[in-house]
């Protein structure tokens, strides 16, 4: 039997290792932390659990297939639920608007509250789906690096398709143009930093990301979304996938364009395949260090990166649900401080997110956990001691001024990831979440392709192709070993 080697855990090199074990390989995952999936984890303060990282789940049925191709029935292994509203978003006029699943739902909450006809926003998400559909069998489920996808039926139906992607537009091009609102455009201007973006420099096609969570839904598995990494792992150990934590990849060996061997701090592994699931930039600067770098790739701008407070709450909250927005005034001017001033922004855009609303285990009795993100530059060696005291004080002032409530007298528990800690954790290099930006046209094709020159290595994650994000990083996992015999 052929030994497969997957280097990291994330949720990646978890779907890497359950595909490459029922190819017939003989599968090892090695985990330099101890503890698996990557970001996809979770932290408990006293009675209060949190999910660490990935917060939306989208498209289950790429986690469906996983146990369909291990002949595994799914609901024994993990469960999820539809969510009825997508997202709460705040503005600071007070205006809340509820993203609900329901079309006749949402169609009264936008002409109620905003006083506009549904019409532009529906024909806008008809649109993004025309975009996912016409794109995905290109860019999203197979290698944009092999030759053999520019002569397949699937890029005619995208040629056709081109003048309708607004690939040459910048994603805040495409909402104004197309939404009647400017709470609207902010509002779908938001998903640029569903890949660590901005609006205003990402190409239009990002616009086809809000299919996914409006059209064919947002969702919620019942155990929280570190659930997916146990149900993933509890799967792979039942298919006979081997885990070794605690253990670094030093160096990984070559002969004659060939790896024959990985290097630990534990011992060594003789290697027939390896998948690599660490950062792109951190693995070229440490075991792999001795190949050729990739130089432009690795010199590509960094995504967004994080600050995330952890607060066990005392009280519970009507008015917010799983995932809310608390939009800044100023939505440009805070993406120029992130990518251009490299800091954060003293009116920042707030993310709450409470899995306590679905998964009464998560706080105590009326109680809530709530995950408090801003999006901020990646570690750039900033004063991050400075930056984090500061944008505590104003991510407080932003929910009290919005919410019309103390919140600081309600925190009990408090911890929190700022970009240091997630470089340290994750080895993302500057602790960007999903490896490169998309800040220009061509961004898709200039992430590392998913394999490389030697036969038998191969990449995955969110920092090469297709991107960040949970849905890519799957796929990024099927791509990689669908190259694989």
């Amino acid at each position: 039997m052929k030994t497969a080697i997957v280097i990291g855990s994330g949720i990646a090199g978890l779907a890497s290792a359950i595909r490459l074990q029922n190819k017939g390989f003989k599968t090892i995952v090695l985990e330099k932390n101890n503890y698996l999936g990557g970001k996809l984890t979770q932290i408990q303060l006293g009675e209060y659990r949190f999910d660490a990282g990935p917060s939306l789940f989208t498209l289950p049925e790429l986690i469906e297939e996983l146990f369909a191709i291990s002949n595994k029935n799914i609901n024994d292994y993990f469960h999820y639920e539809k969510c009825d509203i997508s997202c709460n978003y705040f503005f600071s006029d007070k205006t809340k608007i509820s993203f609900y699943s329901n079309e006749n739902q949402l169609k009264n909450e936008i002409e109620s509250k905003l006083n506009i006809p549904f019409k532009p926003l529906k024909n806008y998400l008809i649109n993004a789906a025309y975009k996912y559909n016409s794109t995905k069998e290109i860019f999203l489920e197979k290698s944009l690096h092999k030759p053999q996808t520019y002569f397949s039926y699937p890029i005619i139906k995208c040629i056709k398709s081109i003048p309708k992607l607004d690939l040459f537009k910048t994603l805040n091009e495409t909402n104004s143009n197309t939404l009647n609102h400017p709470k609207l455009i902010q509002i779908f201007n938001r998903y640029a930093t569903y890949n660590g973006s901005s609006p205003y420099k990402a190409s239009g096609i990002l616009s086809l990301i809000p299919h996914l969570e409006l059209n064919k839904g947002s969702f919620f598995p019942k155990n929280g979304m570190h659930s997916i990494t146990e149900s993933l792992t509890k799967l792979a150990k039942d298919l006979g996938v081997e885990f070794n934590l605690n253990t670094s990849v030093n160096e990984v060996i070559k002969e004659n364009n060939i790896i024959k061997e990985v290097i630990t701090d534990k011992g060594n592994y003789k290697a027939d395949v390896v998948i690599c699931n660490a950062d792109i930039k951190a693995a070229y600067n440490s075991f792999l260090s001795k190949f050729k770098k990739p130089t432009k790739i690795l010199q590509q701008e960094r995504s967004s990166s994080g600050i995330i407070f952890y607060w066990g709450i005392n009280k519970t909250f009507k008015e917010l649900d799983l995932h809310n927005i608390l939009f800044s005034e100023n939505y440009e001017d805070e993406f120029k401080h992130i990518f251009d001033l490299k800091t954060s922004y003293l009116d920042p855009t707030v993310y709450i997110n409470i899995t306590s609303k679905k998964s009464i285990r998560d706080a105590p009795n009326e109680c809530e956990n709530w995950f408090v993100m801003i999006n901020v530059p990646s570690n750039e060696n900033q004063n991050w001691d400075k930056i984090i005291k500061e944008s505590r004080k104003n991510i407080i002032h932003k929910i009290n001024s919005i919410l019309g409530i103390d919140i600081e007298k309600h925190i009990v528990e408090e911890d929190y990831l700022d970009p240091r800690r997630i470089e340290f954790r994750t080895s993302s290099a500057g602790g960007a979440l999903y490896g490169s930006s998309s800040n220009s046209r061509n961004a898709a094709f200039f992430r590392h392709p998913n394999f490389s020159s030697l036969k038998n290595l191969f990449f995955v994650g969110g920092s090469v192709h297709p991107g960040g994000g949970i849905p890519l990083c799957l796929n990024s996992a099927k791509i990689s070993c669908n190259m694989i015999d």
